[in-house]
């Protein structure tokens, strides 16, 4: 038997606005598109977040 994997295609990516923790030790980000409130707080310590980038695989829209 003989078995192979196709050979996926790489998934777009591009530069995408996030929000990140400003507490050094937590690593929580979101999409800035995700976000409800202007200047939101982190969900896992409820520090401020601060705006930057990231490169992200792109959402699909329905």
């Amino acid at each position: 038997m003989y078995f192979s994997k196709k050979s996926a295609e790489p998934t777009p990516q591009e530069e995408t606005a996030i929000w990140t923790c400003s507490q050094a030790g937590c690593s929580c980000w979101m999409r800035d598109s995700f976000s409800f409130e202007q200047d939101p707080l982190c969900p896992l310590c409820s520090s401020a977040m601060v705006q930057g980038s990231k490169l992200l695989p792109v959402l699909k829209k329905h």
